[in-house]
């Protein structure tokens, strides 16, 4: 007959940044990604950004002229 196992659910189960949570293996690691790759993330997406802002602002600009000429 086998014997009922008492586990603390308060016990931790995590290694190496993997822990069992309802069944499933969940991955609680931090991201794996560098100091110098977030910064070019950054400046990629702030470029994009300025990017986006200067069409927005020439659209803006173009619907002026177009409303002031008429």
């Amino acid at each position: 007959m086998m014997k009922k196992i008492n586990r603390d659910p308060k016990i931790s189960d995590m290694v190496d940044g993997l822990y069992v949570k309802n069944g499933r293996l969940i991955n609680g690691r931090p991201n794996g990604m560098m100091g110098i790759e977030q910064a070019a993330n950054m400046k990629r997406i702030i470029d994009e950004d300025r990017k986006i802002k200067m069409i927005a602002d020439g659209i803006e600009r173009a619907e002026m002229r177009k409303d002031f000429f008429r």
